[in-house]
């Protein structure tokens, strides 16, 4: 991409793009939707107190998303033809020259839907190149799979995946037909995302079986040279080996390592969830964190904060995003500004969900 890169998410934002939960998805969401906008909503309320929202919702369904968040400043809904509601995945991964800083670009990069774990996805695969186009960007067709949940960056050419999702062969071939090898993978990503470095973990979460282990449910890069871990605190637990694993190959690679301890779980619809706290997401002067009430909430979101100086942690719950298959960061994606000067912005002490403090 001649020089450009994936910027860190902790660079300044334009805005942050969301997808409302759509009718097509009842099934999938046992005929918990209503459920589902509403949590969507929370996010969008939070993050619209720090930076615009751009919420896409499906054609003739605006209205839904206007009924709940039309009185919001900052959140503009905006009708596209979509599927679903993981826009961290099927929308624009915007790249940008750290030297040219007005030049960007938005990659449309293949979708199809998480191995065609639910259909359809015609729509969602042609969602970056819409939402491109409507922010005044060149927009760039990648010739192979990849979803924006698969990748973490640090903005300095540091890139983190896992073998699980990206060689999996439900994502389809690379170009040419050619085999997803890490060897292939490396180059496509230097290539389209600017990554000088890849560091492959082996997986994910074990019970992640909708992404096949994505890394944004696991690792967070909150600077150059540090990454944060989700780890588990049940040994017996099989994510508690990955965890052990996953910080080896990131200290092996010269990050420095920290956890955050303790893996939630709590029930929605009758189904046990995990809700890992490193589905968090960064803005302009935000952190919004997923929590469940779990004793460990707090710990957590001060051990989030102090990787995050300067910004406001807004705890939000994490239940119902989490038993659609994600979190905070799953259901947004940010657009880089042109400028990365950010403004000082006092942390404040959060309230939970519940209403107490931190």
């Amino acid at each position: 991409m001649t020089g450009m890169r994936m910027p860190a998410e902790t660079d300044r934002h334009e805005r942050t793009l969301m997808a409302w939960p759509t009718a097509k998805r009842t099934e999938f969401w046992d005929g918990h939707v209503p459920e589902a906008r509403d949590a969507w909503a929370d996010v969008a309320r939070a993050i619209a107190a720090f930076e615009p929202v751009t919420m896409v919702a499906d054609l003739g369904e605006g209205d839904s998303a206007e009924a709940l968040l039309g009185d919001v400043a900052g959140v503009d809904v905006v009708e596209l033809p979509i599927d679903d509601s993981w826009i961290r995945d099927s929308g624009p991964i915007v790249i940008s020259d750290p030297v040219e800083v007005d030049r960007r670009a938005a990659i449309q990069f293949g979708f199809n839907a998480w191995g065609e774990l639910v259909a359809p996805w015609d729509a969602d695969a042609r969602v970056a190149t819409a939402l491109g186009e409507q922010l005044g960007l060149e927009v760039r067709t990648a010739p192979f799979v990849l979803e924006g949940g698969s990748v973490a960056v640090d903005g300095e050419g540091l890139l983190v995946t896992t073998e699980r999702c990206l060689l999996h062969p439900n994502r389809g071939p690379l170009p040419g037909g050619a085999p997803r090898t890490r060897a292939a993978l490396d180059e496509l990503l230097a290539e389209w995302l600017g990554a000088s470095t890849v560091v492959w973990l082996s997986d994910g979460l074990a019970d992640d079986t909708d992404t096949d282990g994505h890394i944004d449910n696991v690792v967070a890069l909150p600077r150059p040279g540090v990454a944060l871990l989700q780890c588990c605190d049940d040994p017996d637990d099989p994510d508690a080996a990955t965890a052990a694993e996953s910080r080896r190959r990131l200290t092996d690679a010269g990050l420095e390592v920290i956890e955050v301890p303790v893996l939630p779980r709590t029930e929605f619809a009758g189904r046990v969830v995990e809700v890992p706290y490193l589905n968090f997401y960064v803005g302009n002067g935000f952190t919004v964190v997923p929590v469940t009430g779990h004793p460990f909430d707090a710990e957590a979101l001060q051990i989030i904060g102090d990787q995050y100086p300067g910004r406001t942690v807004v705890p939000v719950d994490g239940t119902v995003i989490a038993f659609g298959g994600g979190g905070p960061h799953c259901i947004t994606q940010q657009v880089p500004a042109i400028t990365q000067q950010v403004p000082a912005i006092t942390q404040q002490v959060p309230a939970l969900p519940d209403g107490t403090d931190a």
